[in-house]
C-alpha cells in the first residue's frame, strides 16, 4: 500500500473507467470529491453503487459532466440524477449484487473504500460496510482507500490486509451518523401490532427507521431474540444491553448479530468497534434465503410505499419515480416464510403525509412490483395486522380494507366491488 496525495489519487482515475463507491457510513466522500474535481479532464466515468451518504458531486453540475450514475440502490442524494439522462438503476437483490463483479458482468476497474488504520499485522477493517464492498475489492483493478482512524475495527468478514491496497490517502473525519428520529404515535402503534407477532426466540431482520424502531421500542420483555439481519442500527442497543437479545437460539451463527452493514450514531459505532458479539459478513451470505431460513422463527420486518388490494408490494419507486431499490426485501421475506416458525411482515402507515392512502385500488402506472403477492403474509397499519396467506383476491381486499385509514375504506370498498363482485 502506497501512501500518496488527495491529488495523486484522483489522478488514478482515467475516463471511461468503471468506479465502485463505497457506500452508507464508510462513503469516501474525499476521495470521491478529489476525482470530481477533475471533471473538466475527465469522460464517461461510471459510478456504481448502493445507497451513498453525504455530497455527491458527481451527481450535480458541472461535475456530472464527466460521471453517470449506475446505480444498484437510489438514496436521496443521487435520486434527482437517477431518474434524469444523467444516471440510470439497476433492479436487482442485494444478495446477487457481487456476482455482477465476480461473473465479470459489470467489470471494475477502481475500487474506492474507506478503511481503518492497518494493525500492527498490516490488516485494516471495513468498517461498518462490507456488503457488496468485499467483492468490489477482491475483482478491481485498481484499489483506493482512505485510512481514517475513526473507522471502527469491525469482527467478520471485513478485514483486508494492506497488501490488497494499491494507493491511499489519509484522513481524520467522522462516519456519517443517523440519529434516531422522534417516534410518532401512529408509529408505536404500528410497533406494538408487530411486536405481538414476534415470538421468544425469533431471528429478527429490521431495517433503519422510526418503524423499525418503535417494534424494538416494545420488545422489552421478550426473551432470547437473535439477529441476522442487512443492516441495524441504534434501536438495537437497548435490548442488547437488556439481556432481551441473545442470539442463544440461532442455528447459524448462535450468540452473534449477523449483519453487513450498520447505520447509526457515533454509540452505534463505537459499539461495533472490536466486539465479537457483531459479525460483519457480505452481503451474498447475509442476505442469502438459504442460509437466512436455516435460523428460527425468522421474523422479517420491512415497508411499503403502497400495496394493492391483492396484496403486490411497491417499496422502491413512485409510480415510474425510482426512489430507492430492491435492496433484500425479497431476499428476507421469503426467508421468513420458509423458516420453521417465521413470519414475513409488512409494517407501514396507512397514509401518506399528505394523506393519501398507502392501501389501493391499483398501484401506481409504472411502479414496480418489488414482492408479489405470493409472497406477501402479514401487514401491519397503525390499524391493525392481518395475515394473506391462503386468502383468495377477495378475501385478501377485506382484509386489506379492514386496516386502511377510516378516511379510504368506502372508496377502497367500492372498487374492491367493482373488481370481484359484479357479475
Amino acid at each position: 500500500m502506497k501512501i500518496v496525495s488527495k491529488t495523486e489519487a484522483a489522478a488514478m482515475v482515467k475516463s471511461g473507467d468503471r468506479v465502485f463507491l463505497q457506500g452508507a457510513a464508510m462513503t469516501p466522500n474525499t476521495l470521491m470529491n478529489a476525482v470530481c474535481e477533475r471533471y473538466q479532464e475527465l469522460s464517461d466515468v461510471e459510478i456504481i453503487s448502493i445507497h451513498t451518504e453525504g455530497d455527491v458531486l458527481y451527481a450535480t453540475p458541472p461535475y456530472n459532466k464527466a460521471f453517470r450514475i449506475n446505480s444498484c440502490f437510489v438514496g436521496g442524494n443521487v435520486r434527482k440524477a437517477v431518474n434524469t439522462n444523467k444516471g440510470d438503476y439497476i433492479p436487482i437483490f442485494l444478495s446477487e449484487i457481487h456476482l455482477l463483479f465476480r461473473r465479470n458482468i459489470l467489470p471494475l476497474d477502481v475500487a474506492l473504500i474507506q478503511v481503518s488504520p492497518p494493525d500492527r499485522h498490516g490488516y485494516c477493517s471495513l468498517g461498518v460496510s462490507v456488503d457488496v464492498t468485499l467483492p468490489a475489492i477482491q475483482t478491481a483493478k485498481l484499489v483506493i482507500a482512505q485510512i481514517n482512524p475513526r473507522v471502527p475495527r469491525t469482527h467478520g468478514d471485513g478485514i483486508i490486509h494492506q497488501s490488497a491496497i494499491d494507493a491511499a490517502i489519509e484522513i481524520d473525519k467522522p462516519l456519517h451518523v443517523h440519529p434516531m428520529g422522534s417516534i410518532s404515535e401512529i408509529e408505536h402503534k404500528i410497533g406494538k401490532h408487530v411486536a405481538e407477532l414476534i415470538d421468544d426466540g425469533a431471528t429478527l431482520q429490521l431495517g433503519i427507521g422510526n418503524i423499525p424502531n418503535a417494534v424494538l421500542t416494545n420488545l422489552d420483555n421478550h426473551k432470547r431474540l437473535g439477529i441476522h439481519t442487512e443492516m441495524f442500527s441504534d434501536g438495537l442497543l437497548p435490548l442488547v444491553e437488556k439481556g432481551v437479545i441473545t442470539g442463544e437460539e440461532k442455528t447459524l451463527k448462535s450468540g452473534r448479530i449477523v449483519t453487513c452493514f450498520a447505520a447509526g450514531s457515533q454509540k452505534l459505532y463505537d459499539f461495533v468497534d472490536d466486539n465479537p458479539i457483531v459479525n460483519f459478513k457480505e452481503a451474498a451470505y447475509t442476505n442469502d434465503t438459504n442460509v437466512i431460513l436455516q435460523n428460527p422463527k425468522v421474523t422479517a420486518i420491512n415497508s411499503a410505499v403502497e400495496i394493492d388490494l391483492t396484496g403486490q408490494i411497491c417499496a422502491d419507486s413512485v409510480g415510474t419515480k425510482q426512489i430507492s431499490g430492491v435492496g433484500g426485501q425479497m431476499d428476507f421475506i421469503r426467508a421468513a416464510s420458509l423458516s420453521n416458525g417465521g413470519k414475513p411482515i409488512f409494517a407501514f402507515t396507512s397514509q401518506t403525509k399528505n394523506g393519501a392512502s398507502k392501501i389501493v385500488p391499483l398501484l401506481k402506472n409504472g411502479a414496480g412490483v418489488t414482492t408479489t403477492r405470493a409472497h406477501v403474509h402479514y401487514v401491519a397499519t397503525e390499524y391493525g395486522v392481518v395475515n394473506l396467506f391462503g386468502k383468495n383476491l377477495h378475501q385478501r381486499a377485506k382484509a386489506l380494507i379492514s386496516i386502511a385509514h377510516p378516511n379510504h375504506q368506502e372508496e377502497l370498498s367500492r372498487a374492491a366491488y367493482d373488481r370481484f363482485e359484479r357479475d
